[in-house]
């Protein structure tokens, strides 16, 4: 892991960030699009042939499998995912907003409702993986928003086989119908609708750079949730903090991908001393070793700040997924912070509870785009439409001042519109 102190170095020194190579997919992602739009079953079904080399017969996952995955897995699983649905579903259920509406003397209504969408593809990654959290935060939300239709797609194992946790999960969090397809063809899949697989509303979901391009190329015709990059991790510690602890959890973040960002940021150089030996010592016996040490050489940072007001400055500018405040007073500083996916208060509170288990969405703006974006949650599976009523004594007040703007503006029908109300003939 690369070494910087706020003293030495400049903050672009230190931000700096090693990116994956920009490899441009989107002209064969173009001709899954097409293919899928124009051929429906049988081009997603000949595309999972030639792709993924899985020669599939059906695409919908049948209901007794579905049913039967629950005793495929584990008690102990099982007890765990129903577990994990209850901290989920409490936290967001407390998203859940509430329309308005509003009257005053003159006899004008107005308001905003709120209004589910009808159908919500939520995409998987699978085949050599299995993510059932990916699940239960995707379809959870999506639930308690009141969306009619939930549809997952999740590309089959190289044997056609899909995960029994995968389905065990999306049985326990309520999903309708589960597709065994993935890749770019499963997105056009949803985004155009087959003989098999309905379009929808909106995508959710990871997958790699193909499935990431078409979900940003068939934007606009649905909406998709984000965008997501490497994952990325950035810890403020204090001297109050336990190095193996810190070892441990810049590491979780690592082995996820060798472009992923672990930032470990300090007031305490022993602790970066200690946090560097810790890190050698556990990844020694690390299964994905290879992958993590990827990372760390990429994009592992120690770095030494000269207090904690300027270790948040530099988290701020990181715009982490993840912020660990590993110190001894962590609410004293959460005020402070302005750009985060998600922050993770104390020595106890490690970002892993959140990837699981805790019940805050661990779908996460990366790259630092916490700038803008936020958390998935119940919002993104509702949308918003305003309705408004006027009397006639109402409109006689504000219909000069309509007329007024639209003359302004040179639209003499919009006037036209109000005039003829007034007056009861066209001006």
């Amino acid at each position: 892991m690369k070494i910087f102190s706020t003293v030495k170095h400049s903050n672009k020194e230190i931000l700096a960030r090693k990116m994956s190579e920009s490899v441009d997919v989107s002209e064969t992602v173009a001709g899954i699009l097409k293919k899928v739009k124009t051929g429906g079953d049988q081009a997603v079904k000949q595309l999972t042939k030639d792709i993924d080399g899985v020669d599939l017969a059906d695409l919908r996952v049948p209901a007794a499998d579905i049913a039967a995955s629950t005793s495929e897995i584990s008690k102990e699983l099982l007890a765990v995912l129903e577990q994990a649905k209850e901290n989920i579903t409490a936290f967001h259920e407390k998203q859940i907003r509430q329309g308005f509406v509003s009257t005053s003397e003159q006899g004008v209504v107005m308001g905003q409702r709120i209004i589910p969408l009808d159908t919500v593809g939520v995409y998987v990654p699978g085949g050599t993986a299995a993510y059932p959290s990916t699940v239960l935060m995707d379809v959870l939300p999506a639930k308690i928003a009141g969306v009619k239709r939930i549809v997952m797609i999740t590309p089959p194992s190289k044997e056609g086989k899909l995960a029994p946790a995968i389905l065990a999960a999306a049985q326990i969090a309520g999903v309708d119908e589960i597709y065994q397809v993935g890749g770019a063809q499963g997105v056009a899949a949803l985004a155009y609708g087959t003989e098999t697989i309905p379009a929808v509303d909106k995508i959710v979901g990871p997958g790699n750079i193909y499935v990431a391009t078409a979900k940003r190329m068939v934007y606009g015709l649905v909406d998709i949730d984000m965008i997501a990059g490497p994952s990325d991790v950035l810890i403020v510690a204090d001297d109050s903090a336990d190095p193996e602890w810190l070892a441990a959890d810049l590491i979780a973040q690592a082995e996820h991908d060798p472009l992923a960002q672990a930032i470990l940021v300090t007031t305490s150089e022993t602790m970066i001393d200690e946090v560097a030996q810790a890190v050698d010592k556990q990844l020694a016996d690390l299964p994905r070793q290879a992958i993590a040490q990827q990372s760390l050489d990429n994009n592992g940072k120690l770095i030494l700040a000269q207090d904690l007001d300027e270790a948040i400055e530099l988290a701020n500018q990181v715009a982490p997924e993840h912020l660990e405040l590993a110190v001894d007073q962590p609410f004293a500083l959460l005020g402070k912070v302005k750009n985060a996916g998600s922050v993770f208060l104390g020595h106890y509170t490690p970002e892993v509870l959140g990837d699981y288990f805790a019940g805050p969405n661990h779908t996460l703006p990366t790259e630092g785009t916490a700038r803008f974006y936020s958390p998935l949650s119940v919002d993104d599976y509702v949308k918003k439409s305003s309705y408004l009523y006027y009397t006639p004594e109402a409109l006689e007040e504000a219909g000069p001042s309509v007329e007024l703007f639209a003359k302004t503006e040179h639209l003499d029908g919009h006037a036209r519109s109000m005039a003829i109300r007034l007056k009861g003939e066209d001006k």
